[in-house]
């Protein structure tokens, strides 16, 4: 099975292309069994509108917070829509993707949720805002930030940063418990050769977050977007899997994977109980499965037994591990047998 748990569509974000119905027609072609769908949750102040969204003479937008919650709800029922048309040919799960900008922002969050009627399904856990700037919006904002925040050196700087981004994390996964971990490590986007391990009280917090995270039942996604950022690997990179020195396990021969036996780190996750989900985080149709023949090859390299995958509970059902209606299923098989192979690089744009 192929699956994905956090998207997007250009009919409810800007930056996105497509409408949300070809992004599901896109993974129907591609074979994907799973697909989730989680627009943005709706932004309050006019101060975190992003450009796209503001009439300045480059962009013919001119929203305001309001348009946003408007749009929202549009997603809502037309998420709906689609999981209901397209039952027959793949799971539609609806969710979301949080924020976390200003001290309201959780408050404002759990207003949405506590709709009795709200078809949320689950959410995807994500921190995009340091200080109230977006730290992924591009390269000049990032370098913005980090040189206001208030320490002598870089190093100090990006201690804070760092340290900031992954308290915020903390705060929503106690809060809220996410069933998927977003981009676990988005905080170094434009920095992607800063190693956390070169800040202890920063890897503290990592290791804090992981384990909150996995003790209520947490999927953390191996988040396939950050090659279309121009990383080397998904998110999260190396470093938040590696642990300590130790054996990977022994892969059988196969045409297309040799045995290793060489002595390689151990995976901070999946050493300390975490489980790992697929996300493609795809924008649009056009970013589909893209980057999963890539994603394929780091789960090898990374020595990962086993994925999850979100499933809707069954209507009454005791075995909940979250409280918004779904569970979480190990897919049978491991990833580096051939069939997992072949499902990743059938979905890439280019396997098909």
């Amino acid at each position: 099975m192929t699956i994905s748990h956090h998207s997007h569509s250009g009919q409810f974000c800007l930056h996105a292309q497509g409408t949300l119905e070809q992004v599901v027609q896109t993974a129907i072609a591609k074979g994907f069994t799973t697909f989730g769908l989680t627009e943005h949750v709706p932004r309050s102040r006019v101060q975190d509108l992003y450009p796209e969204e503001v009439s300045d003479g480059k962009s013919w937008a001119d929203l305001t917070p309001e348009d946003l919650t408007t749009t929202f709800a549009s997603y809502l029922a037309e998420a709906q829509r689609l999981r209901s048309h397209y039952s027959s040919q793949i799971t539609l799960l609806i969710g979301l993707e949080t924020e976390a900008i200003h001290p309201l922002t959780l408050d404002e969050l759990d207003s949405l949720l506590a709709d009795p009627s709200s078809p949320i399904q689950y959410l995807v856990g994500s921190i995009h805002h340091v200080s109230e700037t977006p730290i992924d919006f591009d390269q000049r904002t990032y370098q913005t930030l980090l040189s206001s925040l208030p320490a002598p050196t870089t190093e100090s700087r990006l201690t804070l940063l760092f340290s900031s981004y992954f308290d915020a994390q903390y705060d929503l996964l106690v809060r809220f418990k996410p069933e998927v971990i977003g981009h676990f490590d988005l905080c170094r986007l434009y920095d992607p050769d800063q190693q956390f391990r070169k800040y202890p009280q920063v890897w503290a917090k990592i290791e804090r977050n992981v384990k909150q995270a996995i003790g209520y039942g947490a999927l953390f996604e191996i988040n396939a977007s950050a090659f279309r950022k121009g990383w080397k690997t998904p998110y999260p990179g190396r470093d938040v899997f590696e642990v300590s020195e130790g054996e990977r396990p022994r892969y059988p021969a196969t045409d297309y994977l040799t045995p290793r036996d060489t002595p390689l780190p151990l995976q901070l996750i999946q050493s300390l109980g975490g489980r790992f989900t697929l996300s493609d985080d795809s924008h649009g149709p056009q970013a589909v499965g893209l980057h999963y023949d890539q994603t394929y090859s780091y789960l090898v390299e990374m020595g990962l037994q086993e994925l999850w995958y979100l499933a809707p509970a069954p209507v009454g059902s005791a075995d909940l591990n979250v409280s918004r209606g779904v569970v979480a299923r190990k897919i049978e098989g491991r990833p580096w047998q051939k069939e997992w192979r072949d499902l990743l690089q059938r979905s890439s744009p280019d396997g098909v």
